[in-house]
């Protein structure tokens, strides 16, 4: 079986708005990203799903700091990964507006 070793939120911003994609690292060495679309994006490897989310101007939640996220025009805690019990309903969860900054 192919379970999850870790999974990683990513994120894309356009103005105050935040496009997310998950990343899920598989215990065969394996890789896929959820994107904001609602595909599951299958890659040969962790570095190459990784490739790609950067190659699309994504970043990890994770290495956010404060500095990168105000480039960016908001505050890394103004992020919280979208949450749902199913894909399905997460894929409406993926591209957040974020309120105006005052």
């Amino acid at each position: 079986m192919n379970e999850t070793l870790r999974e990683e939120w990513w994120l894309a911003t356009l103005g105050r708005t935040v496009i997310w994609a998950r990343l899920r690292v598989r215990d065969a060495g394996t890789a896929e990203v959820f994107d904001a679309d609602g595909n599951t994006l299958a890659y040969d490897s962790e570095d190459s799903a990784r490739a790609a989310l950067m190659d699309a101007e994504f970043v990890a939640l994770d290495g956010l700091d404060d500095e990168d996220a105000a480039e960016r025009g908001f505050a890394v805690d103004e992020l919280q990964p979208p949450r749902a019990d199913d894909d399905e309903a997460l894929r409406e969860l993926m591209m957040r507006k974020l309120p105006p900054r005052h």
